[in-house]
């Protein structure tokens, strides 16, 4: 079975966001694995188009009850009607995750993915700390390519 890499990130993007959400994709779908993220907008449609600029799979796990709300990059889309709570679908649904920038959907995507021990990279996003400590569950990439080497490792 194919490695699953989820991308996490925020809804509404800068430019220079969506082309880094583009490199993520891209890599993930010349890593040979499957990209899941949220299926709308923003850094969910820049890593979709990227994986499927590279020929590959992608999956979006849908907050609505409509899968044609997903964006025109996605392969499979997955109505859920949870709202935020898809997030943890999202998740569940991946071996690891890649956060790319992002906002609170995408903070609360990483509480999720820690807690149920799904191995986090992070590349320009939130930094987690507990009692003053950084969170060792989060390991940071400088680059596209790093974090998508470092989430394959990680998934594996």
């Amino acid at each position: 079975m194919k490695v699953h890499i989820g991308v996490l990130g925020p809804n509404t993007t800068t430019v220079e966001q969506y082309e880094l959400g583009l490199k993520v994709g891209r890599k993930i779908a010349k890593a040979g694995a499957v990209l899941f993220c949220g299926g709308l907008g923003g850094m969910m449609e820049a890593a979709a188009k990227g994986a499927k600029s590279a020929g590959g799979q992608t999956v979006g796990i849908l907050p609505g009850a409509d899968k044609t709300d997903a964006n025109e990059f996605i392969d499979l889309a997955i109505p859920t009607d949870l709202g935020a709570y898809r997030n943890a679908v999202l998740v569940r649904s991946c071996d690891a995750v890649i956060a790319v920038h992002g906002a609170y959907g995408t903070l609360s995507e990483i509480a999720f993915a820690l807690r149920l021990g799904v191995p986090v990279v992070g590349l320009h996003t939130w930094s987690v700390s507990k009692d003053g400590q950084p969170d060792p569950g989060i390991h940071s990439a400088g680059s596209a390519e790093e974090a998508v080497d470092l989430a394959i490792k990680l998934a594996k």
